[in-house]
């Protein structure tokens, strides 16, 4: 799925080699399937897992890929360039900015994909994310923070700001977001 140049895996297990055991590497599009997108690279730590996500495995470390993003990754390359000041991961993913989501897609998966180009990158710079458990008959969204979203102080703000907001201004079907997550605030929350 994403071709990572043996020198790029030779960096990535060097860098990984510095983090705590366990942490490994995420890949993530900001804005998939849109003009603006941005292909990146994080570190993964093992309680940033998600079972929706996909691993893809390299020489002594693995990728996670949101599942719902691993369309926009199709002929993806990291590689490492080296000169003589520094040296440089570069990305490239001709499918990241090409809208190529099928038309007949039901409301859930319209939120799903949603939640997962709009909000998601975002949350998940400060190690969160969140996800659609269901949509009520009456137009409600239930959704669940994980990660760092779960138990921060902020995350009132970021429901209502940030999740809802949009969730309301792109689907007209949506007339409310609650939030169904069992908060617990611990070294995991990021406020």
């Amino acid at each position: 799925m994403i071709k990572i140049s043996n020198e790029a895996q030779d960096y990535f297990v060097s860098l990984l080699s510095k983090e705590p055991k366990g942490t490994q590497i995420r890949v993530f599009i900001i804005n998939p399937g849109m003009p603006n997108a941005e292909c990146k690279v994080a570190y993964c730590a093992s309680d940033e897992i998600e079972d929706s996500d996909i691993k893809l495995e390299y020489n002594n470390f693995f990728v996670y890929i949101e599942k719902s993003i691993i369309h926009f990754l199709k002929d993806s390359e990291i590689n490492l360039i080296v000169d003589k000041l520094n040296s440089q991961l570069t990305f490239k993913a001709p499918y990241a900015k090409k809208n190529i989501l099928h038309k007949k897609v039901s409301l859930e998966e319209k939120i799903k994909n949603f939640l997962n180009i709009e909000i998601n990158p975002q949350l998940l710079l400060h190690g969160g994310k969140v996800n659609l458990i269901n949509i009520s008959d009456n137009g409600t969204a239930l959704i669940e923070f994980s990660g760092g979203c779960n138990g921060c102080s902020m995350i009132g703000v970021t429901l209502k700001e940030m999740v809802e907001k949009k969730m309301l201004s792109f689907f007209p079907e949506i007339k409310k977001v609650i939030d169904q997550t069992q908060h617990f605030h611990g070294h995991h929350s990021f406020y």
